[in-house]
């Protein structure tokens, strides 16, 4: 079995081509295939001792789910699942999608509702992201000066995407021992 579970929630698929580039750099001796978490139960994500999880961030600070208009179900309706569930010793890096520009308030918000939510089952957070280069207003993603995970704006800063992304994985596989 595969190391690292990769997980994510879209439905227009920017953050499922993150997911592809996460596996796809980490080779399939590492990564397990992604899967859409509306495919996914607690279960599937528990098999793995580390985990890599992806949202984006929909309008106004919210996570992607059938409220938000997606066409099928996703984060919003996943994350309840995990009441009451124990990660405990699992590790836990989440990447976010925003627009810092049409959404500076808000920019990445759906990551800490994801970090919020496997921090009160018990898991490790890795993968803390500087908020250098950076330019929006507030984020709720944002803890100590930092992003609780990686943050990527595919509409305003496409062409930082693939240093930032190595970056980050260059660093998590540092803390999997």
């Amino acid at each position: 079995m595969a190391k690292v579970g990769v997980f994510f929630g879209t439905d227009t698929g920017n953050t499922r081509r993150i997911a592809k580039d996460i596996a796809t750099v980490l080779g399939s001796a590492v990564a397990a295939k992604p899967v859409n978490i509306r495919n996914a139960k607690v279960t599937d994500l528990l098999a793995f001792d580390i985990l890599i999880l992806g949202t984006p961030t929909y309008g106004e600070g919210l996570l992607p789910g059938l409220s938000t208009g997606n066409a099928t179900e996703s984060w919003e309706e996943f994350l309840p699942t995990l009441t009451g569930q124990d990660f405990s010793g699992k590790k836990v890096a989440i990447y976010g999608l925003g627009n810092q520009k049409s959404y500076p308030a808000e920019f990445v918000d759906a990551i800490f509702y994801l970090y919020e939510q496997f921090k009160q089952c018990g898991a490790t957070i890795i993968g803390e992201w500087t908020t250098d280069s950076y330019k929006f207003q507030s984020s709720k993603a944002v803890i100590n000066g930092h992003f609780v995970g990686l943050a990527l704006d595919q509409e305003n800063q496409k062409d930082l995407t693939p240093d930032r992304l190595a970056a980050w994985l260059e660093m998590l596989a540092k803390t999997w021992d």
